[in-house]
């Protein structure tokens, strides 16, 4: 794949769709599993879409994603990048949060990256 700047991000069911509202009007590109059609997918299924699409998924669900993290680079299947944020954070701290990351790295900075806000 050639180098990306921008991040893309998918936001799994676990994500309110109105992070993604907060996103869009300054510019950000993001897609929700709702939006994709992509409700009630395994955990698994939800990343390979994200990967499929060279976006970044963001999800509250820490634990089944650093399993799925590990697992994949044990067996080398690469990802965009996954973003686990708290999920006490209020709808808009979440995106403030969340632009921060976005303007502070790049797409191939994250590329199979797992990390927090």
């Amino acid at each position: 794949m050639a180098d990306k700047l921008f991040i893309s991000l998918y936001l799994d069911e676990d994500v309110s769709v109105l992070v993604a509202e907060w996103l869009r009007p300054h510019g950000f590109d993001d897609l929700t599993a709702r939006d994709a059609s992509n409700r009630g997918l395994s955990d698994t299924a939800q990343l390979r879409f994200a990967a499929e699409h060279h976006q970044a998924l963001l999800t509250h669900n820490r634990i089944d994603f650093e399993l799925l993290h590990r697992a994949a680079l044990d067996k080398q299947e690469p990802h965009a990048g996954i973003i686990i944020a708290n999920r006490r954070a209020s709808h808009a701290d979440l995106a403030r949060r969340i632009m921060k990351l976005l303007n502070f790295f790049t797409a191939d900075e994250i590329r199979n990256q797992l990390l927090y806000l």
